[in-house]
């Protein structure tokens, strides 16, 4: 019999308890979320609020069947020293962009709340199929962290309740973060009517209190595998099925190609508008801070 390799970082790993009725997925972002920062001088406050945003993105965004889907994150506020943060997920891959207010930034100290970071903002979940219609849910962006923030979603926009658990820590080896997120499924199999969920409903309890033992250092860990981290959570389960997931890579579309085709949109006086003073349009991209040069 062949041994499947364990998982340890930049892939998901899926996994279901059928004798409880849930579903989840476990992801450990390293290299991809390093590349990404990379990107940006962000201070550590900021830093650390995108690693957790784009290991939730991962997560949910790995809730799409669809090769071509879409799943974007986006939270938003006027009066925060957050101006926006925005993340998105397709086919594996991830990318995310902060723009902040570095004086309001200062003034908040070294370790701000997510309300201080944001103020009364809200918080915007949108899946983009393939094929079909098109789905956005927003809810205020309330809560100890963008995983508090998430979970606050699924219950509001979906009826579907959830545990996440985001982890990030950073050494000489770079940046880490590990995230978890448990589903409970009441009526059991997908593709079956949902259910009516009950807040007391036994099995979801039983699950949720395994679930929430994750420990920081066990999310965190890059010699610990992700097949083990789900042992450890559920091995006296029944059983638990596990599947390996999409590996995650750090992506961007920004090229020349791309961008002469939204230039082409606009009409030639506008276009005419837009260059510089060698009659160039320079398109600057807020994810990967590259400037392109485009010649149209």
């Amino acid at each position: 019999m062949t041994q499947t390799p364990e998982t340890y970082c930049d892939q998901l790993l899926d996994f279901t308890l059928p004798a409880r009725h849930a579903r989840g997925r476990v992801v450990r972002l390293d290299r991809v979320v390093d590349h990404i920062l990379s990107a940006h001088d962000y201070p550590a406050p900021i830093a650390h609020l995108l690693g957790e945003a784009l290991v939730l993105t991962a997560l949910m965004g790995g809730l799409l069947k669809d090769e071509a889907a879409q799943m974007t994150m986006q939270a938003q506020t006027e009066a925060g020293a957050i101006r926006l943060l925005v993340c998105d997920y397709r086919q594996g891959e991830l990318r995310g962009y902060v723009d902040f207010d570095p004086a309001r930034l200062a003034e908040l100290g070294a370790n701000p709340t997510l309300f201080s970071l944001f103020g009364r903002g809200y918080l915007a979940i949108t899946f983009e199929p393939g094929t079909g219609q098109r789905y956005q849910g927003i809810v205020p962006l309330e809560g100890a962290s963008l995983a508090q923030a998430c979970e606050g979603y699924f219950i509001q926009s979906e009826q579907l309740p959830t545990l996440l658990r985001v982890a990030m820590r950073s050494d000489g080896k770079g940046a880490v973060v590990g995230g978890l997120l448990v589903q409970h499924l009441p009526d059991g199999e997908e593709g079956k009517p949902r259910l009516l969920f009950r807040a007391d409903n036994p099995e979801w309890e039983h699950v949720i209190a395994l679930a929430g033992t994750i420990s920081h250092d066990e999310l965190t860990d890059r010699s610990l595998s992700q097949e083990a981290i789900l042992w450890r959570l559920f091995h006296e389960e029944d059983e638990i099925r596990v599947l390996p997931g999409a590996e995650l890579t750090r992506g961007c579309r920004c090229s020349v190609e791309h961008y002469h085709k939204v230039i082409g949109r606009f009409p030639p006086d506008e276009q005419d508008e837009m260059r510089n003073d060698a009659g160039k349009i320079v398109v600057d991209c807020a994810f990967c801070s590259r400037a392109i040069e485009l010649e149209i």
